[in-house]
């Protein structure tokens, strides 16, 4: 059974319901899931008047645990086109596993959200990958397996990066059902190339 982490950042909720989604995806395959988020480093009173909303119920994540997993899933919301500053600062913890090569051959992946259609999610998927490519990685990406990402009568996301969701400027969509799809197919995905690595 392949060990997974979704490991996340989310101001709002959005990459916190792709990373729930994805878990199931994980779940589904038979894998071993933990969902964790990455520590909040805007100082509290502005979180509190952004209105940011950290989900409890999931641990934050030592960078020191990503060693323990097969697979690590990575989520962050669009900050003009790249990963939040949260997420950044959570990999630039990682030089110690990356001395060790701890994560060489490990599986991963990426999710994200954008305020509109064209608000960077590619860009910010490539800016989570490239820390998993340096780390030696196998990326799976969201492949046309999952043909939802190809609908064009509804606002989605979805790219052969990874998955993804549109927030809306203020943040007031809640991601689609297709979007939601996509998260547990990639998570499905991630899960199955896991077990076949390690077997």
């Amino acid at each position: 059974m392949a060990k997974i982490l979704v490991v996340y950042y989310s101001s709002y909720g959005h990459v916190d319901s792709l990373a729930e989604a994805i878990a199931e995806g994980v779940r589904q395959e038979g894998g071993e899931v933990t969902i964790g988020r990455v520590p909040e480093t805007v100082p509290a009173e502005v979180a509190e008047a952004s209105g940011f909303r950290a989900n409890e119920n999931h641990p934050v994540i030592d960078p020191e645990t990503l060693a323990d997993y097969d697979g690590i899933i990575v989520g962050s919301p669009t900050r003009f086109g790249r990963l939040s500053s949260q997420m950044a600062s959570f990999w630039e913890r990682t030089g110690g596993l990356w001395m060790k090569g701890a994560l060489v051959g490990k599986v991963g992946a990426s999710f994200t959200s954008t305020g509109s259609q064209h608000g960077g999610q590619e860009t910010t998927q490539f800016s989570i990958l490239s820390n998993l490519l340096h780390h030696g990685m196998t990326i799976v990406g969201l492949d046309y397996g999952f043909a939802g990402q190809m609908e064009a009568e509804a606002v989605i996301g979805g790219s052969p990066y990874g998955a993804s969701t549109i927030a809306g400027g203020d943040g007031s969509r809640t991601p689609h059902e297709i979007d939601l799809d996509g998260a547990r197919y990639l998570g499905a995905r991630v899960a199955r190339t896991a077990a076949k690595l390690i077997a």
